[in-house]
């Protein structure tokens, strides 16, 4: 089953909280503090500290209940009613995590700019950022295993070089000395001045969220989560307060400190240590930047890919990578924003210097990332409050006291604090989540995958003597336990092939076909036979549950009267959309392979199944109860992920002793374009005899279908790659194919391989390519057959 796999131990969610936390927060924040309340800086620490404590006990609590990614958007899904208030929590707190990463990355260029590059190389501001954005995303989407492993590195680095920050700070000079100098700073700045240092380093101490928002990696969450959670705001907050101590012990004259801003921990460090002080800082900073931005990658990733399985946003993010495991969409669109960010902020429009009159920056920046954090944490402060009321029944592993007294306290906390942000922040925020919320007002959402489909029927297996059809899990069978997630636990390193079944009649030839194909790929290869129900617009899910029990009944006396050399098993579901449910039963259940009919009357399932399958795709006609076996297979010539899936198929069959005929057809007007023959063969290297033919018809199409017919084979092709530009199913060629076909008599399947990304704008921009081609391609063939006579018949020996 492709799921998230949990990988990250207490040591890993520790370091995601403790990495989020060591961040741009001290390393540039500290010296704007510094520099305007003094030794108060510690007050203002604490305070945010302490906020971030009371909403941390209700995330803490929540993490005990729901083991799951999403953090408090899941908190709030699973106590609030209300669409417009989740999705708002979703993006807030999407749009928070990404702001933060952004802020982070862009002060990590400044101290790129400050320390690194040499000031008289001109490169705008930004640049560091984007390309480290587009780099950890490269990193999330691959793996949060090796994001995991790569984030307890990196975060053990920046914890070494704090502490060698805090020794020799301390050992500058005597304690005593150390003492006065930092109790005579207390004398600057007010509590205006300290609450607004809190406001806007309560993004220091929010890493705690960024834990509960990727339980579902994390192993025992239950007890993990709370544990890390709050080791890691103790842990921070010691740290702070002695980061602050030794900015407090330095030399520097508080006036460059305050010119410096966030780079003036870097000439601090310079003055306590020297020249080496100074890198080991510079390294620190760069350390911690990418490691808190690579832990706020993967929160705000766990958020978009429930909002996606809620139909709150787009169903993409919900998808998890068949290689990686990751949801690879959502890490995309988090890491598409981070970059937007950032050149919006600090390329667009700078604090100072831009092209137009809008001034943004790192400052807007921090108000416009806290504003999206700190709204979405009093909600769930609220839902805490709500959720002991109206579930009192739910087991709490963990119960914060003073409910309601401390999440109020909380709400009262965070209000207060986004009052005291830099306001151009929080006008971008406001303005920006009211065009979102906006726009999704306008999209209506989507259902819930959980109310998309019901598995009505559980998978069932007929007996090997006969009898009554056993279910599967039942003593007489070996399949596995009911349900295809089950089945898939006892048999998960079988060769799985869905078959999804509308017409009854073609049931039996659909599952032989499968399992002949299944035996080519896999031992002991398992069928799943599929029949959907579609839930009409306006109709309860309950008034076609009978139906689809007795679809699958009929479904399982039909292939019982059949005898099949290959296990398979018969389920029911009911879904709103077909092709959801085929494309969802696909990736939920691991499958490896689709086999499904032509579509006769619903393209759109077919065209969706096509382009958005986890697998590869298999669609088949003319196969009725008397159809030929695959004995003798016809391929055409083409490329093309597609049509190396055909070529693949006929490569397997021949190796097993089918006789494979490529029939190279040139056409004599548009109907298509001629392909390359010797990339065909090359690819048909395990068939010891291939049969080639070459021919003209009009069309491609119908030169492929009279080849199939006179040699009385299957026809094989893979569907076309210029199906973008078509308003037909698979593209012109392969349905036309199937109309020839389907007069001449002959068999056809159409295969279909995923393509990706990458693939599909490949294939986007292959018919421009085989444009130009085609002309060298006929030239150098004409001059071919001028040369040399055509051959007709067979070529023997190895392709």
């Amino acid at each position: 089953m492709v799921e998230h796999t949990r990988t990250l131990g207490f040591r890993v969610a520790f370091a995601i909280g403790l990495g989020t936390m060591i961040a741009a927060g001290i390393f540039s924040l500290s010296g704007t503090a510094i520099a305007q309340v003094g030794s108060n800086a510690v007050i203002s620490f604490v305070i945010a500290a302490a906020i971030a404590g009371v909403t941390a006990a209700s995330y803490s609590e929540f993490a005990s209940i729901y083991a799951e990614n999403g953090g408090g958007y899941l908190f709030s899904s699973r106590t609030f009613k209300d669409d417009r208030l989740l999705f708002a929590v979703g993006a807030s707190l999407f749009l928070g995590y990404s702001a933060t990463t952004a802020f982070y990355l862009a002060t990590m260029g400044e101290w790129f700019h400050q320390f690194i590059i040499p000031h008289d190389i001109s490169i705008p501001h930004g640049t560091v950022a984007v390309a480290t954005a587009i780099l950890l995303g490269v990193l999330n989407a691959r793996g949060t295993e090796e994001s995991g492993t790569f984030q307890v590195i990196v975060t053990g680095a920046k914890v070494a070089v704090l502490l060698a920050f805090i020794g020799g700070a301390l050992a500058y000079q005597a304690p005593s000395a150390t003492v006065d100098t930092f109790i005579g700073g207390f004398e600057k700045g007010g509590p205006a001045g300290i609450i607004s240092i809190a406001a806007v380093a309560f993004i220091t101490f929010f890493g705690f969220s960024a834990i509960a928002a990727s339980a579902g990696e994390i192993i025992n969450p239950k007890e993990t989560v709370p544990k890390a959670i709050g080791a890691s705001i103790l842990t921070v907050t010691v740290l702070y307060i002695f980061v602050i101590v030794a900015m407090m012990n330095s030399p520097t004259d508080p006036q460059i400190i305050q010119q410096q801003g966030e780079t003036a921990m870097g000439k601090v460090a310079a003055d306590f240590l020297g020249s080496f002080g100074k890198w080991l800082i510079v390294a620190g900073a760069i350390f911690s930047m990418v490691s808190a931005s690579n832990a706020s990658i993967l929160a705000a990733s766990g958020i978009g890919s429930l909002m996606g399985r809620q139909g709150q946003a787009p169903r993409r993010f919900s998808r998890i990578h068949l290689e990686y495991g990751t949801p690879f969409w959502s890490v995309v669109a988090c890491t598409g924003t981070i970059v937007t960010l950032v050149v919006a902020f600090i390329a667009l429009f700078p604090a100072e210097g831009g092209a137009t009159p809008i001034n943004l920056g790192l400052e807007a920046l921090t108000g416009f990332a806290n504003l999206n954090l700190l709204a979405p944490l009093a909600v769930v402060n609220v839902a805490l409050i709500l959720s002991r009321r109206r579930f009192p029944e739910i087991e709490r592993p963990l119960k914060v006291p003073l409910v309601p007294l401390l999440p109020i306290v909380g709400v009262l906390a965070n209000l207060a604090l986004i009052t005291n942000l830099p306001p151009h922040g929080i006008v971008v925020g406001i303005a920006v989540e009211v065009a979102l919320v906006g726009a999704y007002l306008l999209w209506g959402g989507a259902p819930d995958v959980d109310e998309m489909m019901t598995r009505t029927v559980a998978a069932r297996s007929p007996t090997t003597n006969g009898g009554e059809p056993k279910p599967v899990g039942s003593e007489e069978s070996d399949v596995g336990k009911a349900g295809a997630e089950d089945v898939e636990q006892s048999d998960e390193d079988r060769y799985r092939i869905l078959v999804p079944v509308e017409r009854m009649f073609n049931a039996s030839e659909y599952v032989r076909l499968a399992g002949r194909i299944g035996a080519l790929r896999g031992e002991n290869p398992l069928v799943q036979v599929v029949n959907v129900t579609q839930i009409p617009e306006q109709t309860s899910s309950d008034d076609v549950t009978d139906i689809a029990n007795a679809r699958a009944d009929r479904l399982l006396d039909t292939l019982g009267e059949a005898n099949f050399d290959v296990e398979y098993t018969v389920e029911g579901h009911i879904c709103r959309s077909v092709s959801f449910d085929i494309l969802n039963t696909a990736r939920t259940d691991d499958v490896d392979l689709i086999l499904m009919g032509y579509p006769k009357e619903h393209e759109d399932v077919a065209e969706a199944v096509e382009y958005d399958s986890p697998c590869d795709v298999l669609f088949v006609d003319g196969f009725g109860e008397e159809s030929p076996t695959l004995d003798s297979i016809t391929v055409g010539t083409g490329g093309g992920p597609h049509h190396q899936a055909a070529v693949s198929l006929a490569n397997e069959l021949g190796r097993t002793g089918s006789d494979v005929h490529v029939a190279d057809v040139t056409p004599s007007r548009d109907g298509g374009t001629a392909e390359d023959l010797d990339g065909t063969l090359s690819e048909l290297g395990d068939v010891s005899q291939v049969q080639t033919h070459e021919a003209q018809a009009d069309t491609v199409a119908e030169g492929l279908v009279a080849a199939a017919e006179e040699h009385d084979s299957v026809l094989v092709i893979g569907a076309s790659r210029t199906r973008l530009l078509k308003r037909w199913v698979f593209g012109s060629t392969p349905d036309r194919v199937v109309s020839y076909a389907k007069i001449a008599g002959v068999p056809v399947i159409v295969c279909s391989r995923p393509t990706g990304v990458s693939g599909r704008l490949e294939d986007a921009l292959f018919p421009v390519y085989r444009t130009l081609k085609n002309s060298v391609v006929v030239t150098r063939r004409n001059r071919t057959r001028t040369e040399n006579p055509i051959r007709i018949g067979s070529k023997t020996g190895s392709a």
